[in-house]
């Protein structure tokens, strides 16, 4: 099942990740959607390519996209795309981005792919068929507490506003875990949380194109995610814990409002 999709969504991946790579160190136009929310040309060329690749194979489908927003039919099938996770990133230069695409069936994330160009890293996952980074089986790791624990987080776009609430939960965090770190790219964190490069990830604000395919991910390699406060996690929520599922609690007992 989904056989289809995921060979589709790969190849949408990869010709994404073509034009990222191309254009990488290249770019000039670079506009704000935000105080610090950037978009560039990479991301809208890339975002075309994957729209092409998808509603040639799936006419039928409705779409999520970062940057066109929804199209398409309404149905029981949406494709949730980012064209580039990570894009300040990318328009500094620093190598750590990701072409993120998932198939939502009703309500349901069946099928979730993220693509790192730089490292030609792929990261796969249908419902109830494992987790996979360029065909080898993913687990996370078993880490079983938050001080022997490598964490990572990102900031929303509004943290010039309300910094203090945003460095407090840091500061909670930093002085229960082995470290922390910060990489840019909500999608990358939460593959490695599923690949046991990292045991942990916390971040709110997200949008559904930032988590919906790591969401799959995780959970099919082994992990957990819920809200801030435990509630069961969609890629729709204002916040998300990710996790090994040994350190989850702890992380929780944290991020609880």
């Amino acid at each position: 099942m989904y056989a289809k999709e995921l060979e589709i969504a790969k190849e949408a991946c990869r010709e994404a990740g073509v034009i990222l790579r191309s254009r990488m160190g290249k770019v000039h136009e670079i506009s704000k959607k935000g105080e610090i929310d950037l978009v560039t040309e990479a991301d809208l060329a890339a975002e075309k390519t994957i729209l092409k690749i998808i509603g040639r194979h799936f006419p039928d489908d409705a779409i999520l996209a970062e940057e066109t927003g929804k199209q398409g039919p309404a149905g029981a099938r949406t494709w949730i795309i980012d064209p580039l996770d990570g894009t300040t990133n990318y328009a500094h230069g620093f190598p750590f981005f990701a072409v993120s695409i998932a198939l939502e069936t009703g309500s349901q994330g069946v099928v979730g792919l993220v693509y790192n160009p730089g490292m030609d890293e792929l990261f796969e996952a249908v419902k109830g068929k494992g987790a996979f980074l360029n065909g080898a089986p993913l687990q996370t790791s078993r880490t079983k507490s938050i001080k022997e624990s490598l964490l990572a987080t990102g900031f929303p776009y509004d943290v010039h506003q309300r910094s203090e609430e945003v460095v407090s939960l840091l500061h909670k965090m930093l002085t229960r875990a082995q470290g922390i770190r910060r990489l840019g790219s909500a999608a990358l964190d939460l593959c490695y949380v599923a690949a046991g490069r990292l045991d942990g990830f916390w971040e709110e604000d997200l949008k559904p194109w930032d988590t919906a395919a790591g969401n799959i991910i995780v959970g099919e390699a082994g992990g957990r995610l819920t809200t801030y406060d435990g509630r069961p996690y969609t890629p729709y929520q204002k916040t998300v814990v990710a996790s090994n599922g040994w350190i989850h609690e702890e992380m929780t007992a944290v991020t609880r409002p």
